[in-house]
């Protein structure tokens, strides 16, 4: 699939042509978007939450009275989550809350996001991004004239400085190198914009025909094995 290119200031820079593996893929998986999606959240979580139990509060050990005789229910300690002040039963504890995805599921989802936003005609691919100076007027001028208000600029390896610390003075204009992409950062902003650094890595990274035709092809065949008929007995 060809898609135009531009530079920093929105003047054409010749055309490119897109794996379809990776920006043409149909139809959108809803639900591998939400999986990984969650995974992404669940790994987020601090979980730092916590309730103390019955041996972290402070208080004595002893009984509070005696087991028969005072005509009260009999109780063990003060500290028991009956009385106030006491423990929490089943309460929250400190915990990692991240579960496992697989890594074919976690590339589909990226694969599905790419091409989400490139059906939607939310994709920008620009030629570079070198600027001479750090000049927030610059980065203000280019994500002024996109189509969404909110924008997530994506280079190559490396993001080249100057763009970065302008870009980092912009709202709602998040720059991130290649390696950092994903999902969710992907589809809460509404414009997607690559480089063509940043799209040769994607491809190489996420490709899976051409890859695997690639593989393949340079992959040495096996040369097939003849057995030895087995002497008779008595030869």
């Amino acid at each position: 699939m060809q898609v135009n290119v531009i530079n920093l200031e929105h003047k054409p820079a010749g055309q490119l042509s897109l794996s379809a593996d990776v920006f043409g893929l149909s139809p959108l998986r809803k639900d591998i978007l939400a999986r990984v999606v969650n995974w992404q959240m669940a790994k987020r979580q601090a979980g730092t939450h916590k309730t103390k139990v019955i041996s972290e509060i402070s208080g004595r050990k002893a009984k509070p009275w005696a087991q028969k005789g005072t005509g009260r229910a009999r109780q063990g300690s003060l500290r028991s989550s009956q009385f106030r002040g006491g423990q929490t039963v089943f309460g929250p504890v400190v915990r990692s809350h991240a579960f496992s995805l697989p890594k074919k599921i976690r590339a589909l989802g990226l694969r599905m996001a790419l091409s989400a936003k490139a059906a939607e005609g939310k994709l920008i691919i620009v030629d570079s991004d070198q600027l001479a100076q750090a000049k927030t007027g610059a980065v203000a001028a280019f994500a002024s004239k996109l189509s969404g208000r909110t924008a997530l600029f994506v280079g190559g390896e490396k993001l080249n400085e100057n763009f970065a610390k302008a870009a980092s003075n912009v709202p709602n204009f998040d720059v991130l190198p290649q390696v950092g992409i994903n999902v969710y950062d992907v589809l809460r902003r509404d414009t997607l914009v690559l480089t063509k650094d940043a799209v040769a890595h994607l491809e190489t990274r996420l490709g899976t025909g051409e890859k695997a035709a690639a593989k393949a092809a340079k992959a040495p065949k096996a040369a097939k094995t003849v057995k030895a008929a087995k002497p008779a007995k008595g030869a």
